[in-house]
């Protein structure tokens, strides 16, 4: 296979653009490991937790992302004044943009996440859901045509059967996403997700799903390597969520079968295969009384500790071996489930403003004692400014 004509290097020093809890987490196995860490911060995160933590640290601009963690010239500008050899992108940020990928692929500088054509390819969810469908991977009914006319759209919402899901098709994170529960509802619900959509990725085209009501949302960790081979290390129920955005994990997901368990990964690894998956993934399904691929994000998640938990693996020196060219660590058959594992994420939010994201210094925070059953997975400490734009 073309990948087996890759040469191995060590990875001595990495660079970790990004900044919060995903950077110390990197930092940590990187330490483990024994590789150097580079940070890079912006004037709002001079005094973070991740700076503190790293080898080296490089300040990047002013506190809007645009002009920092965003900006691709300045983080490749650092990787390069610090000899760093790799650049692992966390999670949000540049860490599905295939232009970061391929640029740094053009310096020689390795990008610690899949090949370019897979972030492209199911980034975009009307291509990603062909791809599945030619896989073999389970898909729900629905319109990805290129006739975006309002009367398409419509028709096309008829023929599948109300209530149906608009979808942006470069849509994240709940965004450009809306239920049209009948036909008179359809247009206002269609131009909300056009609005969002435009507003959020530049880019308004939608696809129309049926809306299965009361569905379970499970996604399955997966992980390929430059030889071709890929595995799943079981799934994460993320069913608990509020604005579309995953509050509690569970690992493995509660009352699925031994049988239903392997076919959900295996057709997860079907999807990883299909787009040449290189690196730490996961594939996310809806499940009523059968499973539908949903998307695939082509990074590590938020939530990867749970299934870290549950198979006594460390995903993140999986990505930096990976990287370098080393096969997976572990055969599918030597992936074993053991225990169970929750994950609950904590927000900084107003009660008094329903609820929407709390802004300035974090005055008190108390966490259990870390052990070998309990995480505490964080960026932040006590006196830390948390801004509004930024997650705790």
């Amino acid at each position: 296979m073309k990948y087996m004509k890759l040469a191995r290097c060590r990875i001595e020093k990495v660079l970790i653009a990004n900044r919060g809890e995903i950077a110390c987490r990197v930092m940590q196995t990187a330490k483990k490991m024994g590789v150097h860490s580079v940070a890079v911060y912006s004037d709002a995160d001079r005094h973070s937790m991740h700076v503190a933590m790293a080898d080296e640290a490089y300040h990047i601009g002013p506190a809007a992302s645009q002009q920092s963690y965003l900006c691709m010239d300045k983080i490749l500008d650092v990787a390069k004044k610090s000899s760093a050899q790799a650049v692992h992108p966390g999670y949000g940020f540049l860490s599905e943009n295939t232009e970061f990928a391929e640029l740094c692929k053009q310096e020689g500088i390795i990008f610690i996440g899949p090949p370019s054509s897979a972030i492209r390819d199911m980034g975009i969810k009307s291509t990603s859901k062909h791809i599945m469908s030619a896989a073999g991977v389970p898909i729900i009914e629905g319109y990805h045509g290129e006739d975006q006319s309002d009367g398409k759209l419509q028709s096309e919402a008829a023929r599948i059967g109300y209530p149906v899901m608009i979808k942006a098709v470069r849509g994240g994170g709940g965004k450009g996403m809306r239920i049209a529960h009948s036909e008179a509802e359809f247009h206002e619900q269609l131009e909300s997700a056009r609005r969002e959509a435009r507003k959020s990725f530049n880019d308004d085209v939608m696809l129309i799903e049926k809306f299965v009501e009361n569905p379970r949302h499970v996604e399955v960790q997966v992980f390929g390597d430059q030889f071709g081979d890929a595995v799943y290390l079981f799934e994460r129920d993320c069913s608990v969520q509020r604005r579309h955005q995953k509050i509690i994990e569970e690992a493995p997901g509660p009352g699925i079968s031994p049988e239903v368990r392997r076919k959900l990964g295996e057709a997860a690894v079907r999807a990883a295969k299909a787009v040449n998956y290189v690196g730490a993934g996961t594939v996310e399904f809806i499940m009523d009384h059968n499973f539908y691929f949903m998307e695939m994000n082509t990074r590590l998640q938020v939530e990867h500790p749970v299934s870290e938990m549950i198979t006594g693996t460390d995903l993140v020196e999986w990505q930096l071996r990976v990287a370098a060219g080393e096969r997976l660590p572990l055969s599918q058959k030597q992936i074993v489930l053991r225990g169970h594992s929750f994950e609950a994420r904590i927000y900084a939010e107003d009660p008094n403003n329903n609820f929407l994201p709390g802004a300035g210094p974090l005055l008190h925070l108390s966490t259990p004692q870390g052990d070998q059953c309990t995480r505490i997975e964080t960026g932040v400490r006590e006196g830390t400014l948390h801004l509004i734009s930024r997650d705790l």
